[in-house]
């Protein structure tokens, strides 16, 4: 059976130190007798020694040295955001893989996701002191908009009530993409009130597999930041009418979704930044003090999608300055149960 100590690198150089020190001493031994002896032997076991020594080299290279590198390599992508996925034959230490082990532990995908959940549930709980005050007082509104004929003052009403009552309630972790798309209706119905004709919505899915896809799940919460994110930074200073165009696509094992706005776009160099983030896998781009940086929205979905389904998802984003911008959001299929 193989000795489980020889994985770690410490213990190798133990092993070598001892072989270095006993070749030593026997090589020290070894010439005094043999310049005793005769000067030819005294040559063969320096010949010898030479030999064994750059054996013991390239030996302690492969065993040690490289082991070493690899390690090393494995801790600096980690410390520039990469995950550590599997074990690794070989361990600096047992200290050191004790601390991965706990690491690990501590930073299970599962536990991290109900956590941030349960926070969710906390801060939606403190910035709704009572949301059922906000929609009766919204339906009353509404009321008395109707009875005063001005419908256009009451659909806005419900439309701002049914948003309110979809973000601020109930925060679950999947939802259908019919129930993001609904979501996304009536966040523009209330964003007409503002832009009125300049602002336009489209929707695009295969009629034949709209009825399944509909269904299919992802987090909640995804496409209104984006779409908001291309109303403001996208049409809002743009000279004449905008677009947000969102289409749906799939493939066999994953839902794409793009949404397309032919607003100002970006520079190249803010572009480059901004997927310099996306593919960062830090936690660095989401904390409160970063909101007033450009792309927050996108970079916080990102990682929600990546937290959940694994970092193979999430968003990429292109742009070109003048023409618009396009934020492809990659999911795996999940239909509904």
């Amino acid at each position: 059976m193989k000795n489980r100590k020889t994985r770690y690198i410490t213990y190798r150089i133990r092993i070598a130190f001892t072989i270095f020190t006993i070749f030593t001493s026997l090589l020290i031994l070894m010439s005094a007798v043999a310049t005793t002896i005769f000067d030819m032997i005294y040559l063969y076991i320096t010949l010898i020694s030479a030999i064994l020594f750059a054996l013991f080299l390239y030996w302690s290279y492969r065993w040690i040295y490289k082991p070493y590198k690899k390690n090393l390599k494995i801790l600096q992508l980690f410390i520039h955001g990469y995950t550590l996925h599997g074990d690794s034959e070989i361990i600096i230490s047992p200290e050191v893989e004790g601390a991965m082990t706990k690491f690990k532990e501590m930073m299970n995908t599962n536990e991290l996701i109900s956590v941030s959940k349960k926070q969710a549930q906390f801060l939606a709980l403190q910035n709704q002191i009572n949301p059922h005050f906000l929609y009766n007082s919204l339906e009353g509104i509404r009321g008395e908009a109707l009875m005063a004929g001005l419908d256009s003052v009451a659909e806005m009403t419900e439309a701002l009530s049914t948003f309110f009552r979809y973000t601020i309630s109930n925060v679950e972790h999947l939802v259908t993409l019919e129930d993001e798309l609904t979501n996304i209706e009536n966040y523009y119905i209330i964003q007409q009130y503002r832009f009125g004709k300049r602002l336009n919505l489209s929707i695009e899915i295969e009629p034949e597999e709209e009825a399944i896809v509909m269904q299919y799940k992802l987090p909640k919460l995804t496409l209104q930041p984006i779409v908001e994110n291309a109303v403001y930074h996208g049409i809002e200073m743009k000279i004449g009418k905008g677009t947000v165009r969102i289409k749906i696509e799939t493939t066999p094992k994953r839902l794409i979704i793009i949404v397309a706005d032919n607003g100002l776009g970006m520079e190249e160099d803010k572009l480059e930044e901004l997927n310099r983030k996306l593919n960062d896998s830090s936690f660095d781009y989401v904390k409160p003090e970063s909101e007033e940086k450009g792309g927050i929205a996108l970079i916080n979905v990102n990682r929600r999608i990546q937290l959940i389904f694994g970092e193979e998802y999430g968003l990429n984003v292109y742009s070109r300055r003048n023409v618009g911008t396009d934020v492809e959001i990659t999911l795996p299929l999940m239909q509904k149960e």
